[in-house]
């Protein structure tokens, strides 16, 4: 009898392609193959609930989500984990940000708020990640008295490690050159997925997570197979067990026959 896996799979450059900013026809078909096998199927993004919007022909086959690199997760109504950035270095963050002038996206436990002096947020998510929603951003003051599960700053590799230095109760996950996820220390899409497993029983050698960037890291060592996507980073490449084709060249369909869950 064939072993029963649950696979974890990112959004943005593993599910959904940065060019088209669709889902492949042949990962559609190769996640539903799968799905009638017998193996779950879970999303595992950088993406709060607010602006998972692309996986409309998928979204039946999909048995829970690790959101916002691991803050949030949750299996329909139930959450399974919710872990906050200290509220100190949150405000922390967005005062730097207005005193910097650099865009900032503060995702709350209920509503987003965007920052974006100089149109980067824009320019990126909207027109370049084709990402919906954030037309419903709420006053940065409001959502500050939320729960702060996520805050993605608009600034390079260099400063990111500067204002890291001063926030001890976070991590940082990057997957674009242009931004990084800052989350609560803890909060990674590698917990996510082991709270994921711990939740529904599932035995963690037999979990399988597909990522393309840097956020991707942690869930793709700790998870039993971790696969990169042909587009991937290098130092994801690396890390991972097994290296598939890309998102646009059939890289889950490959993938999932390879190890003979398809």
């Amino acid at each position: 009898m064939q072993q029963k896996y649950a696979l974890f799979f990112d959004i943005d450059g593993t599910l959904v392609s940065f060019d088209s900013h669709q889902i492949p026809p042949s990962t559609i078909l190769a996640l539903t193959q799968a799905k009638a096998n017998g193996h779950k199927v879970f999303i595992a993004t950088g993406r709060p609930p607010i602006i998972i919007t692309n996986l409309g022909a998928i979204e039946h086959l999909i048995d829970g989500y690790v959101t916002t690199n691991g803050a949030l997760c949750f299996v329909d109504s139930d959450v399974v984990a919710c872990k906050a950035i200290p509220q100190q270095e949150a405000r922390m963050v967005v005062e730097d940000s207005i005193e910097k002038h650099y865009g900032v996206i503060v995702i709350g436990e209920k509503d987003v708020a965007v920052l974006d002096p100089k149109g980067d947020v824009d320019l990126i998510f909207r027109q370049h990640l084709a990402v919906e929603n954030l037309n419903l951003a709420k006053p940065v003051e409001q959502v500050l008295e939320q729960r702060i599960l996520q805050i993605t700053p608009f600034f390079d590799k260099d400063y990111e490690q500067e204002l890291m230095a001063k926030l001890p109760g976070c991590t940082s996950g990057r997957w674009h050159p242009a931004f990084t996820d800052v989350t609560a220390k803890g909060a990674d899409k590698g917990e996510g997925i082991m709270a994921m497993a711990e939740h529904l029983g599932l035995d963690p050698r037999y979990t399988m997570a597909f990522g393309d960037g840097g956020n991707d890291s942690t869930m793709v060592r700790r998870a039993g197979i971790g696969v990169a996507m042909g587009n991937a980073i290098d130092e994801l490449k690396k890390e991972a067990d097994f290296v598939t084709t890309s998102v646009d060249e059939d890289g889950i369909r490959y993938a999932l026959s390879h190890f003979g869950l398809i």
